[in-house]
């Protein structure tokens, strides 16, 4: 087990941030966590997904999933009834980048879907299989966050675990675990919808700084006692205009 974690919060598809977070971490003292949504709104989702892959098998990341990694994976097991959703959700960015830009129009749900599953087998069976947390030492990273009404928190759902927001982050930690997320930005968690800064509380951290609406990246490491250093890095370049 290494001495360190070393986490990066939500990415959406903005590889020039990913890889450039990636030239802070030490892959010989410390284990990479990405706290998930690698697509969807971004500049270049099926990089990132390709990068996030590569990590995992070369380097021994974790790689969460992130409710994004379940959109994609639900529009391909239904696509002609989640196809709007998902678009809503910055999915056409996914589409385009792991097929060609202009889909929109081209072709059909069940097309697209048929097509993303023809050509990417091994990308679709990776994120089929990625972990929904990771425990070391004291903490323990997830996207979203967990059901802190249950008395064990390994009951959460598989949903919950990529998709819950408010509940979990009113609730009162008694999981004894310092809890690393991501999914919800920062500058709503810290009341102004302004502050990108990490959101601390009650063992509770969380590391979405919103970068593909213009905020920024946060690269977090710990270590067994304590949050050792966060770097940021702002987005200046591509934004998502929220467009389908």
């Amino acid at each position: 087990m290494k001495k360190e974690v070393f986490a990066i919060g939500d990415i959406h598809g903005q590889i020039q941030l990913f890889e450039k977070m990636l030239t802070n971490w030490n892959p010989e003292k410390q284990q990479l966590v990405l706290i998930g949504d690698l697509g969807d709104r971004g500049e270049n989702p099926k990089a990132c997904f390709l990068l996030g892959k590569k990590l995992v098998e070369e380097h021994g990341a974790i790689y969460l999933k992130g409710n994004h990694e379940d959109l994609l994976l639900r529009f391909l097991e239904n696509p002609e009834e989640r196809y709007e959703n998902y678009c809503l959700n910055g999915g056409m960015r996914t589409l385009e980048s792991l097929l060609h830009p202009g889909l929109n129009g081209d072709y059909s749900p069940t097309e697209m879907s048929m097509m993303v599953k023809s050509h990417y087998p091994d990308l679709i069976a990776f994120l089929e299989n990625l972990p929904l947390y990771f425990e070391w030492e004291d903490y323990l990273f997830v996207h979203a966050g967990v059901d802190l009404s249950k008395k064990e928190w390994r009951n959460t759902s598989d949903h919950d675990f990529m998709w819950i927001r408010e509940p979990f982050h009113i609730a009162p930690n008694k999981t004894g675990k310092i809890i690393v997320f991501g999914h919800t930005i920062t500058p709503s968690l810290n009341g102004d919808n302004v502050t990108t800064d990490l959101w601390i509380k009650d063992h509770k951290i969380g590391i979405d700084g919103g970068a593909v609406y213009g905020g920024v990246l946060h690269g977090v490491l710990f270590s067994s006692d304590k949050l050792e250093e966060d770097i940021i890095l702002e987005n200046t370049g591509y934004v998502w205009d929220g467009l389908v």
